[in-house]
């Protein structure tokens, strides 16, 4: 199996991949033109990277089979693209979790004692311990949270060890699980606003997220409040964060930008990075020895069990419905034929397979196939199916 790693990679990774048998190449200056090149090239089974784009040029390249995010998000991944190629694609969820939320707390303690501008001053020669001693400070404070996946979750006893009052909105948090958490639950993200003198933004970028904090939310936030966002940057409304930040007094801490460059260096212009009350980071929220290595180990583990039995551990882009409207059970004693025989007769009635899997009794005597399928067979095409071996005990139709 070839291994294709297009971004900064862990030599234990590395060394690990070698280890299976992979043929791995390391490239991680690759990017545009010069990915599509070295897939075109090299053929690799399995493409791996961090920050590098992968659009449907690079996907149409080669014979690529899977895609993994050596970190949590994808949305650099042309996944639909991937998806119509039958390439899978993989990433390494909550490997980078404690780092991003270490960060987190980083920059709110940052905001609240100003220390980067300590920092600047102290460079210039400067001492101004008068200006610089009116921090608010954290304790008793209320921090909420839009998001309580895995980073969110690694947020809240961070913030109880400071002495924080935890809101927080989730799609998926409930009362129960806010109770478990030991956060108040509040209905709407502007609700959290409303309620929170520090916010920090940790869910996924998808259609339901880019864009879900605007106006509205910045609007409901109390003024001078603490603006955390180490999630996407298109998650937010770059233009209203700026106006709060201008108009409101908001101060913010972002490790995300709308205009990042591609690759690990290079020149940056983002503007709001320049205002008064903003501190910026380089997007590194992932970035410690530990969580590098962990991902490392996570990578090699997807790449690992695909080789090895051609499942994908979190794979992001498998259909969680299809046009399937029956199943198909058929119960046969395991022979050679048997299902080649089923799907014989269905392929003649042009009804289309969605899934299928064949499920084998202790002893390998039995088995029971499950056929999920687009169109229900009629009465005709069964007694075909019922015909097509001896070896058939029984068939069923069970609609989905």
């Amino acid at each position: 199996m070839r291994v294709l790693i297009a971004d900064e990679f862990e030599q234990s990774g590395r060394d690990a991949l070698a280890s299976l048998g992979c043929e791995v190449r390391f490239e991680p200056k690759l990017k545009d033109d010069t990915l599509v090149a070295a897939v075109a090239q090299f053929h690799p089974d399995v493409l791996v990277v961090r920050s590098t784009k992968v659009p449907e040029a690079v996907l149409a390249a080669g014979p690529l089979k899977l895609v993994v995010r050596a970190g949590a998000g994808y949305n650099t991944i042309d996944v639909a693209a991937a998806s119509r190629r039958g390439i899978y694609v993989s990433n390494c969820p909550g490997k980078n979790s404690i780092a991003v939320a270490e960060l987190a707390f980083g920059h709110l303690l940052a905001l609240d004692r100003l220390i980067p501008d300590n920092v600047a001053a102290l460079r210039e020669g400067k001492w101004n311990k008068s200006a610089f001693s009116k921090a608010r400070g954290v304790f008793g404070r209320t921090l909420g949270l839009i998001g309580l996946g895995q980073i969110g979750r690694e947020m809240v006893p961070r913030a109880k060890a400071f002495g924080l009052n935890v809101v927080a909105w989730s799609r998926s948090l409930d009362e129960a699980k806010a109770e478990a958490l030991g956060v108040e639950r509040k209905a709407a993200p502007v609700d959290v606003a409303a309620a929170s003198d520090i916010v920090s933004v940790h869910v996924a970028l998808n259609a339901q997220t880019r864009g879900m904090i605007g106006a509205d939310f910045f609007a409901a936030m109390r003024p001078g409040a603490y603006f955390i966002n180490t999630s996407r940057a298109e998650v937010v409304d770059q233009d209203a964060l700026a106006a709060a930040v201008r108009d409101k007094g908001i101060r913010a801490g972002l490790d995300v930008f709308g205009k990042e460059p591609a690759g690990g260096s290079g020149d940056f212009a983002d503007e709001i990075v320049k205002l008064a009350g903003v501190y910026g980071t380089h997007h590194i929220g992932a970035s410690t020895e530990q969580a590098q290595e962990a991902i490392a180990a996570e990578t090699v583990r997807i790449v690992r069990t695909f080789k090895e039995s051609g499942q994908v551990p979190n794979v992001v882009n498998l259909a969680r419905k299809t046009p399937a409207t029956c199943a198909l059970v058929v119960r046969h004693l395991d022979k050679p034929g048997v299902l080649a025989g089923v799907l014989d007769a269905i392929r003649g009635a042009g009804i289309n397979v969605q899934e299928m899997e064949n499920i084998v009794f202790e002893g390998a005597e039995a088995a029971v196939a499950r056929i999920n399928l687009e169109t229900a067979p009629d009465e005709t095409l069964l007694g075909r199916i019922r015909a097509a071996s001896d070896h058939i005990l029984e068939v069923s139709v069970i609609g989905l």
